[in-house]
């Protein structure tokens, strides 16, 4: 009696671990996705960790993240729209660009006029999102 109340228990120990795990294909490879905005976030956080974001008086576009009625690829091609109005220091973004494009399959989104932030202000909005995108994948 005791043997099979103790391999009933070890069973049960079993099944949790595997339904908690990860699959291995995921664990092992993280998809291109996933890749993308790691490598945003690291873009970003790069260059707010500097001494001065490049272009960081420069006005972009206001994307709203936080708003649940946008979809995640709207916000995406909002973000790249604002990006690409960024003529000087075109080049410190161009990563993050190529990145935000790879992420949606939009070519054309709207952006509300008018409604306008810095830089440098943007950027942590964006990297934290990301972050938030990166743990939903892993959850889901």
């Amino acid at each position: 009696m005791f043997i099979l109340l103790k391999a009933t228990l070890a069973l049960f120990c079993l099944i949790d671990q595997i339904s908690c795990r990860p699959m291995i294909s995921t664990a092992i490879k993280p998809s291109h996705q996933e890749s993308s905005m790691r490598e945003m976030v690291k873009r970003i956080t790069s260059l707010s960790s500097g001494a001065q974001i490049p272009c960081n008086n420069t006005r972009v576009m206001r994307v709203k993240f936080t708003d649940p009625k946008v979809p995640e690829s709207e916000k995406l091609c909002q973000a790249s729209e604002a990006l690409k109005s960024i003529t000087k220091c075109k080049d410190e973004y161009e990563p993050i660009l190529s990145n935000l494009l790879s992420l949606h399959e939009r070519n054309n989104c709207s952006l509300e006029n008018g409604d306008e932030i810095y830089l440098r202000n943007f950027l942590p909005q964006l990297g934290n999102y990301t972050q938030g995108l990166i743990r939903n994948l892993k959850v889901n």
